[in-house]
């Protein structure tokens, strides 16, 4: 087959392992990745795979592709290049959908003190995070787990999903639709801007430092002091208080 892969991070480079598995022929658009980010531009190089770290557009296709990939890929895909491929291209969304679309969905789930997030593989349409949805999985979320080991967890899990899902894609399986579900939408940026909440109560403190640990950037911040954990909080909660 030919497939066109839009990814980033470690589960671009995983699917791109996957997919040369099975002889496809591919071409990727990913991005530059800074060093704690696993570099599927140079994995690219290593395998001898054709990439570009331009923006997927219309004019830049390498070919008419059988399925489009979109894993973790940072930019927006327009309707001409989902027309291009006759609407088989298929996004991979951390969330159980139609909850938490948009940005920062593994984040605000540990926020809102979900029991359970997950991932969603749906149809790519104009509209965020809509199309139909062909396959979901549930993913418990631990008391002691942060958002760097939830975030490779449910990849991991939906790794293991990519070669059913081309193969449904393939099928012309249409999935199911969300119009009928409710669902919210988050923007771009860190949730609270980072800032733990002066009356939050412990749970929510507690919940939102795990939520903030992605290794290297920033942890949570209360009264100009990064946290890493509970206790930190409590101590800097002490000093002020002391202090005044």
């Amino acid at each position: 087959m030919k497939i066109i892969l839009c990814g980033y991070h470690w589960i671009g480079c995983k699917a791109l392992v996957e997919l040369l598995s099975k002889k496809n022929q591919l071409f990727v658009y990913t991005h530059e990745a800074p060093y704690h980010i696993n570099d599927l531009a140079a994995l690219c190089v290593e395998k001898k795979v054709p990439f570009s770290t331009e923006p997927i557009q219309l004019n830049n296709l390498p070919f008419k592709a059988d399925i489009i990939l979109s894993l973790y890929y940072r930019h927006i895909i327009s309707k001409e290049v989902i027309d291009s491929c006759d609407g088989k291209i298929i996004n991979l969304h951390p969330s159980l959908l139609p909850k938490y679309k948009g940005c920062s969905s593994l984040t605000w789930a540990m926020i809102h003190n979900e029991k359970q997030a997950g991932f969603t593989f749906h149809y790519l349409t104009e509209k965020v995070d809509s199309g139909n949805i062909l396959y979901q999985k549930k993913i418990r979320i631990e008391e002691f787990d942060t958002q760097i080991t939830l975030y490779h967890r449910i990849m991991f899990e939906a790794s293991k999903q990519l070669n059913k899902i081309i193969k449904m894609v393939i099928q012309g399986i249409a999935g199911q639709p969300q119009e009928h579900l409710s669902g919210q939408y988050f923007k771009r940026g860190c949730p609270h801007n980072g800032i733990i909440g002066e009356h939050w109560n412990p749970d929510e403190v507690k919940r939102f430092i795990r939520s903030m640990i992605y290794p290297p950037l920033p942890v949570a911040v209360f009264r100009n002091q990064s946290i890493h954990n509970y206790h930190e909080y409590l101590e800097t909660l002490q000093t002020n208080l002391d202090t005044n």
